[in-house]
């Protein structure tokens, strides 16, 4: 029987078994096909774009994109927005990332002047950063006054990219970090509900068999028999997106602004 004594300590965990299969940079149609099947399969990354599609469809002058990896919400800007993503140094160790134009950093110098930027960008990147505080502080210090921030983090995920990946935020704990750092106007929607948490709880049992190298034939096979499965329940996860009810979601979409000058 399983106790707290005898299961394994987590603490000590260096890394996943099945680490999230990481966005490949758009160069080619083929990428787009890649990401579009993507985001078909994971309702976290589809759920994302859903919201990106809109919010980024209005931006406007300087785009900063903090914690860019692949840069796949770039293609969704206007022709009028200038795009610039940023992202660590340590991007390509621990998560697998690199594109040619992205510009890195270390630590909190971004090298980006205060007040120089209309958006700011920073999807899925929140909970990887120890001390969010200072972090957020610098998201403010980038925006002009009445510059806009777009946000996305995960909530119904489980442990990824270990150990980086360090906390789970809820609507009150994004408006008072959010509020905090100076910004107002804040706005936390959800991104699916209970069945599309579900959904996705129950893809990602069938991709295990999928998942990992080797494996006993019979494994494969019980892989192929779940695919129909699959398919079913991300085209139900992907229809329950248009419904908002329940508190138990996939993650959350966050808007917030820098305040005006003077105000």
């Amino acid at each position: 029987m399983s106790t707290h004594a005898t299961r394994r300590n987590l603490v000590e965990q260096e890394a996943e078994r099945f680490k999230p299969p990481v966005f490949r940079p758009r160069r080619s149609r083929w990428d787009d096909l890649l990401a579009a099947g993507r985001r078909f399969l994971d309702l976290q990354a589809g759920s994302a774009w859903r919201d990106m599609r809109v919010e980024l469809s209005k931006a406007s002058g300087i785009v900063l994109d903090v914690g860019c990896g692949a840069q796949v919400f770039r293609s969704l800007l206007p022709p009028a927005a200038r795009y610039r993503g940023i992202d660590t140094r340590d991007a390509l160790d621990r998560f697998g990332y690199a594109v040619p134009d992205t510009e890195y950093f270390e630590g909190t110098d971004w090298n980006v002047p205060p007040e120089s930027v209309d958006v700011v960008l920073c999807t899925e990147v929140l909970e990887h950063i120890e001390t969010p505080a200072p972090f957020v502080d610098n998201l403010f210090r980038c925006l002009r006054p009445g510059g806009r921030l777009v946000i996305t983090v995960p909530f119904a995920a489980r442990w990824h990219f270990v150990p980086y990946d360090y906390w789970r935020y809820t609507p009150s704990s994004l408006d008072l970090l959010l509020r905090q750092a100076g910004f107002r106007d804040v706005r936390v929607t959800a991104r699916g509900n209970p069945v599309t948490v579900a959904c996705y709880k129950a893809m990602a049992l069938c991709l295990i068999p999928l998942m990992g190298e080797g494996g006993h034939p019979a494994r494969r096979l019980l892989g192929a028999a779940l695919l129909p499965l699959l398919g079913g329940l991300a085209v139900i996860g992907t229809l329950s997106l248009r419904s908002d009810w329940g508190e138990d979601c996939l993650g959350y979409t966050v808007t917030a602004r820098r305040p005006d000058a003077g105000s």
